[in-house]
């Protein structure tokens, strides 16, 4: 297979020299500006990437650089913010980063509303309870339609897309997580195949292409080895989040890689059976014995287990062939 398996991480040397103890050969990690302009400079990103290339592993995708909400509503501003987050897409073409994940998602990113579910072994877990989270307040953004936020994305990609076509440098649009809308009040449109394809329709291009965070189309119930050959023949996914979970969408509890409803063997066959040679990163995972929760979901161990399953799917498909 040609997977390359990632991880989501800071990039102290600690943690640079534990994956590649892990054998993963990806780093994803966040970029934040540089300084009070807003942009991630070249140099910054440069010496990083760099850091990472010193420790044997290769810098594959940016999560996570700052993109407004003034963008995804279509407010005053968002043309200086465009233009802000196109000079750092530049920035990452210079300094050969291929990849950034973003999303769009308004005011509220993704959705849990509790961290302390017991799952294997008294493990914490994270839950989404639909009924429980929409007794809640309305965003400052108060009522916001789904038509706001398409003609806001369309006004985006046809700004952004040229810009990383020029760049070399791929856009992965993550789904809404959950991926329901309204959500008190304010509209999501990124949880569905035609909004996903509806989406890629609006400025066609290599570089314009998605995130495919197996855990949202988990949560929306489809069949997700066929989601990934439907995308995946279109050359469409750019990046990967391998997650499991149980439940229904308005009521599931995130789950270790192994013991949810997802059969995870056939969604790796999957991504095998398309080809797909980009990075793949194990996403949200219990918090266990001996460790803090204060980052739910991206606690070690729960994603180091992860890391060796994906390995062990990845050889299993190969040497089944």
């Amino acid at each position: 297979m040609a997977v390359r398996i990632a991880f989501h991480t800071d990039t102290s040397d600690s943690r640079l020299r534990l994956m590649k103890q892990m054998g993963v050969t990806d780093v994803v990690t966040g970029m934040s500006p540089s300084s009070a302009d807003g942009i991630c400079s070249f140099e910054d990103i440069l010496r990083l990437r760099k850091k990472v290339d010193d420790f044997g592993l290769t810098l594959s995708v940016f999560e996570g650089v700052p993109m407004s909400d003034r963008i995804k509503l279509g407010l005053d501003g968002r043309d200086e913010d465009i233009e802000k987050l196109s000079e750092s897409i530049r920035n990452m073409g210079r300094a050969g980063v291929p990849v950034l994940c973003y999303n769009w998602m308004v005011a509220m990113n993704w959705l849990r509303t509790s961290t302390t579910t017991p799952v294997r072994g008294g493990a914490q877990a994270t839950t989404y309870n639909h009924a429980e989270f929409q007794r809640g307040p309305h965003t400052e953004f108060g009522e916001v339609s789904e038509d706001t936020l398409w003609t806001a994305l369309e006004y985006f990609l046809n700004a952004i897309v040229p810009v990383a076509e020029g760049a070399g440098v791929k856009l992965a649009m993550h789904p809404d997580d959950p991926p329901l809308s309204p959500i008190r009040g304010m509209g999501r449109i990124m949880r569905s195949v035609d909004n996903f394809q509806r989406m890629l329709d609006m400025v066609p291009s290599p570089n314009n292409g998605l995130t495919f965070c197996q855990g949202c189309w988990t949560e929306l119930g489809v069949d997700v080895p066929t989601i990934i050959k439907f995308f995946g023949e279109q050359e469409k996914i750019h990046f990967v989040h391998f997650r499991n979970l149980t439940g229904t969408l308005e009521n599931f509890t995130e789950s270790f890689h192994d013991d949810g409803k997802q059969d995870m063997y056939e969604a790796m066959k999957a991504y095998d059976e398309v080809g797909f040679d980009g990075p793949m990163r194990p996403d949200h995972a219990p918090t266990m014995e001996g460790e803090n929760n204060d980052r739910p979901g991206y606690a070690i161990n729960g994603r180091l287990l992860a890391v060796g399953y994906m390995k062990g799917l990845c050889e299993a498909i190969k040497k089944s062939k």
